[in-house]
């Protein structure tokens, strides 16, 4: 028996309400490190706007916690007296441990195919080598020349990107981020004793370039649980594998931690890697990926300003580095404004597309 007309008219209209919106594809802010990405079911990969509800603040302590804390990994990076692939080596074991138990209790990690685990675990394999490349560059100069070079991950992104998924550069992504190359230029030609620890940092910002790319195509099949776990268990077997070697190039050192720098990494591998990890995936469970990965232009922010208080960095570092950090931080401002930008364009054609929708 059919229904009235006027019953499948207005059924017509209400699926149409409820018809998403097209896609709006943003540049994601690349964080300093492999961080994950939005879990299944949290923020989607458009720019949703960000909710209200009473826990705003909340939320918002959870945002700011989050470049923090990612902040504070450079500093434990000078603080910690072992060589860098010891600090990668005890930071996997603790922060690995920890992210397995977790997982384990909580029953969250997905049946991942064979093939695909060995593409993570090599993903994290890579992952392994990008810390040691950072940590040794802070250890070769200092935290605020570490971070500053390691914001070039911009610009190797806007390369690499369109290299992997075959399509045009944007000019204008490859033009904010040569803003960031030219400041690093300026540390690296006139403030000579950081050469060796800025070319580490460049290093570092290829291989996480590398690893956001890597990590979104494993991303979109698996939780973000499941990625962490397993490319922590690869970055954890390459370095077991790896680690004769490294300790016969190396000066002779301890291979376990003493002193404070038990203490140091127990807090390191807790808080800076699985809190941050754990507030990251609570940030976006309320709010979008979209503002939590604007979240991360603070970080560096934190980073030297932290390093400046606690290693008095800023009575060794020249003019040059200052006004490179100036260009950097104007790289970061319009590549923050751009994406708003385009967040409220895509808002607009969202609320433009309902409202024609509704009157049909």
């Amino acid at each position: 028996m059919k229904r009235p007309v006027a019953h499948r008219r207005a059924k017509g209209r209400e699926e149409r309400t409820r018809t998403r919106a097209p896609f709006v594809k943003i540049p994601a802010t690349p964080s300093r490190e492999s961080r994950p990405v939005a879990p299944s079911g949290a923020a989607p990969r458009g720019i949703p706007t960000t909710p209200n509800g009473p826990d705003r603040e909340s939320r918002n302590q959870s945002l700011h916690s989050t470049p923090l804390l990612a902040g504070w990994t450079g500093v434990f990076g000078k603080l910690i007296s072992l060589s860098p692939g010891l600090i990668v080596f005890w930071r996997i074991v603790i922060a690995g441990g920890l992210i397995w138990l977790w997982a384990a209790a909580t029953k969250k990690l997905d049946a991942v195919k064979k093939l695909d685990r060995i593409g993570i675990m090599g993903v994290g394999a890579l992952l392994m080598l990008q810390w040691t490349l950072f940590y040794a560059s802070i250890k070769a100069s200092n935290v605020s020349i570490g971070v500053v070079a390691f914001s070039s991950i911009g610009f190797f992104t806007a390369i690499l990107e369109p290299l992997f998924h075959r399509r045009r550069p944007s000019l204008k992504e490859l033009g904010i981020s040569l803003l960031t190359i030219l400041g690093i230029y300026l540390i690296f030609h006139f403030d000579t004793q950081y050469r060796l620890g800025i070319v580490f940092g460049l290093l570092s910002a290829f291989g996480a370039a590398l690893l956001a790319i890597f990590f979104k195509h494993y991303r979109a099949k698996y939780s973000t649980n499941t990625c962490m776990a397993w490319q922590l268990a690869g970055g954890f077997v390459a370095i077991v594998l790896l680690m004769p070697v490294y300790r016969h190039f190396m000066p002779p050192e301890p291979f376990f931690p003493e002193g404070l720098d038990i203490l140091y990494l127990l807090i390191f591998a807790t808080f800076c890697t699985l809190g941050m990890y754990i507030l990251q995936i609570q940030s976006l469970e309320r709010i979008s990926a979209f503002t939590v990965n604007l979240s991360y232009n603070l970080e560096p922010v934190y980073s030297i300003l932290l390093a400046m208080v606690i290693f008095h960095e800023a009575r060794d570092l020249g003019l040059s580095f200052y006004a490179g950090v100036g260009l950097i931080i104007l790289s970061v401002m319009l590549q923050t404004l751009s994406v708003t930008k385009l967040s409220r364009r895509h808002r607009n054609l969202v609320m433009r597309q309902n409202a024609k929708e509704e009157s049909r």
